[in-house]
């Protein structure tokens, strides 16, 4: 499909816009670099690994090492946080030590973040991915936080309120135009990573909290596509097999399912839907000319419901760190770090505060009229 085409069926948004209904992007996956390379590596969950590893390697050598033979990164979450609280002190001083020195690496790299020109006078930085969603990452944000004020740096660090993996679906809502949010109670959202692609019916519940704070998903379907390592073309296949599911599962739900797909996707969006770069953990050549996710799927669901189905796409890190567009009205400049493979990283600016992505937003701002003002 053509772009110029694609831009018609939309009708809704640029594709990773910088103007958003209730927030500017200032930016997106900055990466920062030292003598040692990308900073951002520093402060990831493979990084974290690296740490616990070397707390081991001297009580390994004497034959004390409380993990036993288990490579630290096949050491689940779960077994990390029941260390913390379990009776074994020395497992535990281990997994603490290793949490003060990744909480070091966070709070070091954050502070090159806000030094920079893009997150100046950022008030408060919100931290999602993989690694929040355990209280040993928990314990390291809330260490990093208080590292950064005793450097007298005034920002608040907070754990993502929502799921991670919700909030990589919820965050969708925020690329919506208001008219949605008064004709439909619910939209398809797709989160896309380098190892599982998840979907799913994002319930809007925009009756009750207009700021779409109560937002929840209803379903969502998992595929670890990481383990079947498909092609290209077998991944979207799949991902269109999935949305229908949901479509089906939302009619026989008694939904009202807006015409509206919300995408968060890794790597440098275009305008187009076009992927820039950094999808090279995705299945197949995500950044090739001649391949463009939206419009294929737009070609295989043309329609939801009665009405043309109408797509975004952002970087995955800007739609999670969109659900937390409701509670982050008491400052005017705020960022989202999501810890995972790498370090995704994005810097906002909130534009309206009364009603969030309510009523009170003037949806034309989400249309094409946006797109000269994102490139000024």
């Amino acid at each position: 499909m053509a772009t110029d085409e694609l831009v018609k069926t939309t009708g809704i948004a640029q594709h990773g816009a910088s103007r958003l209904p209730s927030v500017d992007v200032d930016s997106v996956n900055i990466e920062i670099k030292d003598d040692d390379g990308f900073l951002g590596d520093r402060a990831s969950k493979a990084a974290f690994r690296e740490i616990l590893e070397e707390w081991r390697k001297p009580l390994r050598k004497s034959g004390e090492d409380p993990f036993g033979d288990e490579p630290s990164d096949k050491i689940s979450k779960k077994t990390l946080d029941a260390v913390l609280v379990g009776d074994d002190t020395e497992a535990t001083a281990v997994v603490h030590s290793a949490i003060e020195e990744f909480a070091q690496e966070l709070a070091y790299v954050t502070q090159r973040f806000l030094k920079s020109k893009a997150w100046a006078k950022t008030e408060c930085i919100v931290v999602g991915g993989g690694f929040r969603a355990s209280r040993l990452g928990e314990i390291a944000i809330a260490r990093a936080e208080i590292i950064l004020k005793s450097e007298g740096f005034k920002v608040d660090l907070v754990p993502i309120r929502f799921d991670p993996d919700d909030a990589g679906l919820i965050g969708a809502l925020h690329l919506a135009p208001s008219w949605i949010f008064e004709a439909y109670d619910s939209i398809l959202a797709v989160d896309i990573g380098g190892t599982n692609i998840r979907c799913g019916i994002v319930e809007t519940r925009w009756k009750k909290a207009p700021d779409l704070s109560k937002a929840v998903v209803f379903k969502s379907d998992l595929w670890r596509h990481a383990d079947d390592e498909p092609s290209r073309e077998a991944a979207v296949k799949q991902l269109v097999k999935m949305l229908l599911g949901l479509i089906e599962d939302a009619e026989a739900e008694g939904f009202k399912l807006a015409p509206f797909i919300g995408i968060a996707c890794p790597g440098v969006i275009d305008a187009d839907g076009s992927i820039e770069k950094g999808a090279q953990n995705l299945p197949g050549n995500w950044e090739s000319s001649k391949f463009n996710l939206p419009a294929s799927l737009i070609e295989a669901i043309p329609e939801i419901g009665e009405h043309d189905t109408a797509i975004v796409m952002h970087n995955d890190g800007v739609v999670q760190g969109l659900s937390e567009v409701p509670f982050m009205q008491h400052v005017q400049r705020w960022g989202v770090l999501t810890i995972g493979t790498g370090l995704g990283n994005a810097r906002f600016t909130n534009r309206r505060k009364e009603n969030g992505n309510g009523k009170g937003r003037d949806s034309t701002e989400n249309g094409k009229k946006k797109g000269k003002d994102s490139k000024e």
